[in-house]
């Protein structure tokens, strides 16, 4: 029994010995030549199922890795089954020179060293018209004002079947980069050979004079190798090209440019978005939309819209500006747009100024000046309204109530005797100094309350008032609300809110205009002219009850505990 165990033991010991001995291991690269900037493919087999992944560590010392990938291979032959097992790496060489690539143990065998020449880069273009894989680039112009645009393009031919493969982008400390576009994918045929072809078109934007050298652009990818099953990962061999640097000699703007803007463009635009009335009414706003567009600069680039000359008897207030850069695949665009809301004061004849920007066009190599025209209107009056307060009757509002000016008159009783007599003398100077007393201190209060309504709070209505006609001349309702709350509350500081503003007006008009603006706002009511109609009814200020209500009636509640106040 034990010589038959025995016997068991020392055929596996032989069997195993035999598998391991015929175990085999080795390594190859697809390339033993090649130029820095290029990349090649190191493969390492085995035909041990049990085998582990190589470490791979050694190599990054001289190489960069571009990752690992595996594949197995299983044969059939005369009933017996046999594996094989691949592992590739892509290398990319860190210097020029004489490379090794050392052994890699792999399931106990080890494999043989390597040696890889690694040629300096090329100075030029690697890859021309014929081989498999070239790179053409180009630049217009080659002589660029600085702050112009810059067309780059670049185009990928091949002629083989790419697994993967990447392409630099344009770079350059002097100039700023912009993609323009989406690739775009097309088939030539260039030399009598039918290429593939990527294209990528770029807009360089040089940010000072003199010499500017755009680098070249490197390719590298892998090809599919049709007649190799098992190559790296059925990428086969490694492609790559070059392209030639380009030169740019950038030139500073003409001596003959004044201190305006520089502004290098190949077209420039400046357009009305609103057609203007040849019409228009007192305290009407009307709304003038400007546009600036150029082709080969950024909005960045572009000066603010203003206008400079404010036209006489006219309100002005400038929105935000709308701005925004786009392409079309070939050329940057920036546009600037604005709005200005202009309120007319007095009638007559309105002469809108005209707006010029001036810039340099750069395909006729010439100063140019566009221009929107001057433009007048005929501003008509307003409609009469009693809307505004007379002066009477605000002076009564705000000046305090005085019985009588007048001394109260003393009658004096028979002076029966003279101490009787010189009694009365006395009651009537003091009854005559009390009077001169109240006269005084009647006229300081008077002239602190006058003193007191062209202060803190006429300076504080301003503002107020002018947000409100401003917001009524956008169409921004909601904010010429909060406006109006706030102008109100200026000069009755009771007011908290649309509704007790409405209630202490006096004018109908004023009523009726705010009336319809809490329509609009909480019952869903049409806004079509309401701004215009709200400006006007107020220009000349509220109509307010001359009866301001004390602060126990603006109160919206009673207080919660009275005893305590």
């Amino acid at each position: 029994m034990n010589i038959r165990r025995m016997a068991v033991v020392m055929l596996l010991l032989l069997s195993s010995t035999h598998a391991f001995a015929d175990s085999t291991a080795r390594a190859w690269l697809d390339r033993n030549s090649m130029q820095l900037g290029e990349t090649v493919t190191l493969n390492v087999e085995t035909d041990d199922s049990s085998a582990g992944e190589p470490d791979f560590s050694a190599l990054l010392g001289d190489f960069n890795s571009l990752g690992t990938q595996s594949s197995r291979q299983i044969s059939m032959t005369n009933g017996s089954t046999s594996a094989k097992t691949v592992w590739a790496i892509g290398l990319e060489p860190k210097h020029a020179g004489t490379l090794t690539i050392p052994a890699f143990t792999v399931g106990g065998v080890q494999t043989d060293p390597l040696t890889l020449t690694v040629l300096p880069a090329p100075a030029g273009a690697q890859g021309k018209p014929g081989d498999n894989v070239f790179i053409e680039v180009t630049a217009d112009p080659l002589t660029p004002y600085v702050q112009q645009q810059v067309h780059y393009t670049a185009k990928l031919y091949f002629s083989v079947d790419l697994s993967d493969g990447s392409l630099d982008e344009p770079a350059t400390s002097g100039a700023v980069v912009q993609k323009l576009g989406r690739d775009k994918r097309y088939v030539a045929t260039v030399g009598g050979s039918r290429y593939q072809v990527l294209e990528r078109n770029y807009a360089l934007t040089p940010e000072q004079s003199g010499s500017l050298e755009v680098p070249a652009l490197v390719f590298r990818g892998s090809a599919v190798d049709n007649s190799d099953p098992i190559g790296f990962f059925r990428r086969g061999r490694t492609v790559s090209a070059r392209s030639d640097a380009i030169q740019l000699e950038v030139r500073a703007k003409p001596a003959s440019w004044g201190s305006q803007p520089w502004l290098p463009a190949a077209s420039l635009s400046l357009t009305e978005e609103t057609p203007l009335p040849s019409q228009a009414t007192v305290g009407e706003p009307l709304t003038r939309t400007i546009r600036l567009r150029a082709q080969g600069l950024g909005f960045e680039q572009l000066p603010e819209l203003e206008l400079e000359e404010k036209p006489a008897g006219t309100e002005i207030y400038p929105d935000k500006p709308d701005t925004r850069t786009r392409d079309d695949g070939n050329w940057i665009y920036g546009e600037r747009t604005r709005k200005f809301a202009i309120v007319p004061t007095k009638a007559g004849k309105l002469v809108l100024p005209e707006v010029a920007v001036v810039w340099w066009n750069t395909a006729k190599e010439q100063i140019e000046r566009t221009v929107l025209p001057t433009h007048e209107i005929d501003v008509l009056p307003a409609a009469t309204s009693a809307s505004a307060p007379s002066p009477a009757d605000s002076a009564s509002t705000s000046a305090p109530a005085v019985e009588s000016a007048a001394p109260a008159t003393v009658v004096y009783p028979a002076a029966d005797t003279g101490a009787a007599a010189r009694t009365w003398r006395g009651i009537s100077a003091v009854l005559a100094m009390a009077w001169l007393i109240t006269l005084v201190l009647w006229y300081k209060s008077r002239h602190a309350d006058t003193g007191s309504s062209t202060g803190p709070a006429a300076s504080k209505q301003v503002p107020s008032r002018s947000t409100f006609m401003r917001a009524c001349a956008m169409g921004d309702l909601v904010g010429a609300e909060r406006a109006l709350v706030a102008w109100a509350k200026s000069e009755r500081p009771g007011v908290r809110n649309i509704g007790e503003l409405i209630a202490q007006l006096t004018d109908e008009g004023q009523r009726d205009a705010l009336e319809e603006l809490v329509r609009m706002r909480y019952a869903g009511a049409s806004s079509e002219g309401l701004g215009a109609r709200l400006s006007r009814s107020l220009r000349g200020g509220f109509a307010w009850d001359k009866a301001q209500p004390d602060a126990a009636r603006s109160e919206a509640l009673p207080p919660l505990y009275p005893d305590r106040r």
